[in-house]
């Protein structure tokens, strides 16, 4: 028994070994060994090779359907106006055919509306061998089963373990080596233990992924006093970013395993967590905001102006308290590639803890970040139009698509301002005092 015992310690004892100086060291100096890049190659062209098998053993109808880009869409929308479809039905001033327009709105908006299918994970082109993104596969034919059964073996049994390890260390040592400097007063020396110890942890967490990440434009890089604004799809967003720079961190007070990296991370950077509930907080963080934007030794502080986690898809509403306090706002487009696994946070349907469990059981996370040039609120511009304007530049670097929408949307009911303005909207057509503001869209 003992010698069992000896034998399994030396082995955990080898593991750890080898992880420490094969990805934990390297990430230290911001060093890579290539093998990443070697793994996403090899597994571009086993995608690659599974896709076509999957060609050959379907139908040449549905052969066909595979080579258009697949999509979530169920109805095809009539876009026009108000004004311009109520016309085709009314003679009148008034007329009872006047609901049918909004009756197929509702219907329209029951069947797919534009909001709640942002919320749920993103339809791929073609199958990418998990079992989570293919519950109706059928068998195609022997070979692709092998590979399939091969990959759950690679990816439950070789690199779950190793991920596991790498975010263990990862999360331990942030959590440590924050609280640890967060003992030191505030410094020069302070700061930069700081940012050694966040860009170091972030480097082995992302590794802990099989993170490969692709920065564009990294002369657009957010300078210190500045805001950098970016969408959001995922908690590891912030990694993905603070593995290329260091920044102070303004969202939503967490509980759980968030919650307590929260509260390490705090005691060595001026991160603001808040609690949506609460207005003072919402005061705190305005004041702090204008507070950090006149230093400009400070670091860049980051924010996900959505509020909540988006499909990867689309770019929701910006709140504007962001771009209420002027200073100049660096935005950040970010993009990861479904093929190789999904990471959307359905927040409402996954604990942190299993979503990263999820994370580390797919392929690997590839993602594209594109540093878009500084942006600062043009003379008589409100805040609203500047968030736009910075939302759309987002939408457009990213390939994403622009929406209107308020990510509250998500765990809230629809406003009754919304429902108020249609039916201004309506008044208007109808007594000849203007026409609508915007496109109506019908909400149930």
């Amino acid at each position: 028994m003992e010698g069992l015992l000896s034998v399994l310690l030396a082995l955990l004892s080898l593991w750890f070994t080898v992880a420490f100086l094969m990805i934990v060291l390297p990430s230290v100096f911001g060093l890579s060994l290539g093998i990443s890049e070697l793994y996403i190659k090899i597994l571009v062209k086993t995608l690659e090779w599974a896709t076509r098998r999957i060609q050959k053993g379907i139908q040449k109808r549905q052969t066909e359907a595979q080579k258009t880009p697949s999509s979530n869409v169920i109805i095809q929308r009539d876009h026009t106006t108000m004004e311009e479809a109520i016309a085709g039905l009314r003679r009148g001033d008034f007329e009872l055919s006047d609901a049918f327009y909004y009756c197929k709105k509702g219907v329209e908006a029951i069947v797919e509306d534009e909001v709640t299918q942002r919320f749920t994970s993103e339809e791929l082109v073609s199958w990418n061998l998990l079992t989570r993104t293919n519950v109706n596969f059928q068998y195609i034919s022997l070979r692709l089963t092998v590979v399939w059964g091969i990959g759950v073996f690679v990816r439950y049994c070789l690199l779950l373990p190793l991920r596991v390890t790498l975010a263990t260390i990862g999360i331990v040592s942030m959590i440590v080596t924050t609280t640890l400097v967060g003992k030191l007063p505030n410094s020069e020396t302070k700061n930069w233990l700081s940012d050694l110890a966040h860009l170091t942890c972030s480097r082995i967490l992302v590794r802990a992924l099989s993170g490969t990440i692709y920065y564009h434009n990294k002369e657009n890089k957010p300078q210190k006093g500045g805001i950098c604004v970016a969408n959001h799809t995922s908690p590891i967003d912030v990694v993905i970013l603070t593995n290329d720079g260091c920044y102070a961190m303004v969202g939503q007070a967490h509980g759980g395993l968030m919650g307590v990296i929260q509260r390490a991370t705090v005691k060595a950077c001026p991160h603001v967590w808040f609690e949506r509930s609460e207005m003072k907080d919402r005061h705190l963080v305005t004041k702090r905001l204008r507070e950090h934007v006149t230093d400009k030794n400070k670091l860049p502080i980051l924010i996900f102006p959505e509020g909540t986690c988006i499909n990867n898809t689309s770019v929701m509403m910006f709140k504007k308290g962001s771009f209420e306090i002027g200073g100049t706002i660096y935005p950040v487009a970010i993009k990861y590639d479904p093929q190789f696994g999904d990471a959307f946070w359905n927040s409402s349907k996954y604990g942190i803890v299993s979503y990263l469990l999820r994370i580390m059981t797919s392929w690997a996370i590839v993602c594209h970040v594109w540093y878009l040039p500084p942006m600062t609120r043009e003379e008589g511009e409100d805040a609203v139009h500047f968030a736009n304007r910075v939302k759309s530049a987002i939408a457009r670097q990213g390939g994403l698509t622009e929406l209107s929408w308020d990510g509250g949307l998500k765990r809230a009911k629809v406003k009754e301002s919304y429902k108020e303005e249609e039916q201004k909207n309506y008044s208007k057509m109808i007594i000849g005092n203007g026409s609508s503001t915007r496109g109506s869209t019908a909400v149930d």
